[in-house]
């Protein structure tokens, strides 16, 4: 039996998450580790925490990639495991981790969502304005 709950209590406000906790972390690292597991030889895999508070930054913030500050790793390291986790399903299994934090958002649809496109930069440079017409003639006065 579902409990009701009382609409007069006010839920308590959720901290805003801008890194990943250790409790957190624990919970989000074997996701990773079954599909990358660690490397034995060459270069060591990027330090997949601070490109999970990176993103979280960039979600966040709304700042370009460009301009994510450095104590997050490289841009582009940052950007690339971004896209790998978003092409496998990665993000959702780390999504539906942090959201089972939240016992309070429950009731909220996340089927759907929706971004503000106001301060995206135009792309291809906008549209293009078309020639200004002449009014009339110009002439200048005779100097002499």
């Amino acid at each position: 039996m579902a409990k009701k709950r009382d609409k007069s209590a006010k839920p308590k406000k959720l901290a805003t998450i801008w890194f990943i906790s250790d409790e957190l972390w624990s919970r989000i690292q074997p996701f990773l580790l079954e599909y990358w597991p660690p490397k034995r030889t060459g270069c060591p895999l990027s330090d997949w925490r601070k490109a999970l508070n990176g993103i979280i930054f960039r979600m966040r913030s709304g700042c370009q990639w460009d301009h994510l500050p450095t104590k997050y790793g490289s841009k582009s390291t940052v950007h690339r495991w971004f896209q790998r986790w978003n092409k496998n399903g990665m993000m959702e299994r780390i999504w539906a981790a942090l959201v089972s934090e939240c016992e309070e958002l429950k009731s909220v649809s996340w089927e759907w969502q929706a971004a503000d496109g106001a301060m995206a930069k135009a792309r291809f440079g906008g549209r293009r304005s078309g020639q200004i017409p002449r009014i009339g003639r110009k002439m200048a006065r005779n100097a002499a």
